[in-house]
């Protein structure tokens, strides 16, 4: 098991999850993160971090948008985009944001 971060981080991008993890293995893009599932150790301590409720077991994949492989996709994102290890600011106007329930058109191709 590995957990991954699924379309409720878009436009959110809350960071304290980033702050807890003993790994260090969230990676982030424009407007979200996302988790190396390969780095994962499935400790779980990022879960109760993240305000959205967007960090999920790849057992429960099917959380969220369920066209995009969010286990495909944050592998594959995590191996492009930066490492992030210190919480930062969220993404301006994330309160926005947190209504949407379509956010997937803002996912980072």
């Amino acid at each position: 098991m590995t957990y991954l971060v699924n379309d409720k981080c878009i436009k959110c991008k809350h960071t304290d999850c980033v702050e807890v993890c003993p790994v260090d293995c969230f990676y982030e893009g424009e407007n979200m993160l996302v988790i190396n599932p390969s780095e994962c150790i499935d400790c779980g301590v990022c879960v109760p971090e993240c305000p959205e409720e967007a960090i999920i077991s790849d057992n429960d994949i099917s959380l969220g948008d369920s066209s995009v492989d969010w286990y495909k996709y944050n592998e594959e994102k995590s191996l492009v985009w930066p490492n992030i290890t210190e919480k930062k600011e969220p993404y301006p106007e994330y309160e926005t944001y947190q209504v949407m329930e379509d956010r997937i058109k803002f996912l980072e191709e």
